[in-house]
């Protein structure tokens, strides 16, 4: 199999392994009127990257490669228009990623395939996410409590 591919589905990889550390720890995190709704969301998207890293990982195996174990820097703070605002750089860089390993699968219509369905997931995320970002009140709410704890 194309070692670029294998390289690229790595990298993809170590990006998911991330994203259970960094939607985890936001959900740990969060406070104040808000937590009960977003705690809950940053729980289930590190669920959902879990669930791509399984996928992944099987996937670098079934095409003759070895899973990475490690993952990248976590972005992590207690200001929940930030901690938005990661997760939706988190997710663009996603759907960066797996753009950039569909133009590597070449004519595997099952990889395009396999890909453009986990592809979709992370569109969805970057879409989810820029329009809670799009209600300035709940967000800058919770961003004046914590910058009032702060000081």
């Amino acid at each position: 199999m194309n070692n670029e591919l294998l390289d690229k589905l790595n990298d993809i990889l170590r990006h998911e392994w991330t994203g259970v550390a960094q939607y985890s720890q936001a959900g740990f995190v969060v406070s104040g009127f808000w937590r009960e709704v977003y705690s809950g969301m940053f729980a289930e998207n590190a669920k959902e990257c879990f669930g791509h890293a399984q996928l992944i990982g099987d996937k670098i195996v079934a095409l003759g490669g070895v899973p990475i174990i490690e993952r990248n820097p976590v972005k992590q703070s207690n200001d929940l228009a930030e901690m938005l605002n990661h997760g939706l750089a988190f997710e663009s860089a996603a759907v960066k990623q797996y753009t950039e390993a569909l133009d590597l699968c070449g004519d595997d219509r099952a990889l395009v395939v396999f890909l453009e369905d986990i592809l979709k997931e992370e569109q969805d995320g970057v879409d989810e996410i820029s329009k809670l970002l799009r209600e300035p009140s709940a967000v800058a709410a919770s961003s004046d409590r914590a910058s009032s704890k702060a000081g």
